[in-house]
């Protein structure tokens, strides 16, 4: 029988734990205006065109954003000077 000990909040929540889910950065190309603020806070995502608007690198819709980016997309998002960014969950 399970006690209410540490060993039993370990595996509940490793059994209640939510899978990990995706982020993707949606742009929504009625608001942008090509300031390209975006493509400077995450190049490793976005490059530019000649007329500064955002230029997905893997030419995906919405790019998926990698853990580790998640901290510079999330910044981009709100400096976007258009809010022209959004983060979604997506598969």
């Amino acid at each position: 029988m399970l006690s209410g000990g540490a060993g039993y909040r370990r595996w509940r929540s490793a059994v209640t734990a939510k899978p990990a889910t995706t982020l993707r950065l949606h742009i929504d190309w009625t608001r942008c205006d090509g300031r390209g603020l975006c493509s400077e806070l995450l190049p490793q995502l976005l490059s530019r065109d000649e007329w500064g608007y955002p230029l997905v690198r893997d030419r995906s819709r919405e790019p998926s954003v990698p853990t580790r980016m998640v901290k510079h997309a999330r910044r981009a998002v709100a400096r976007c000077p258009r809010l022209a960014l959004t983060l979604v969950e997506g598969t």
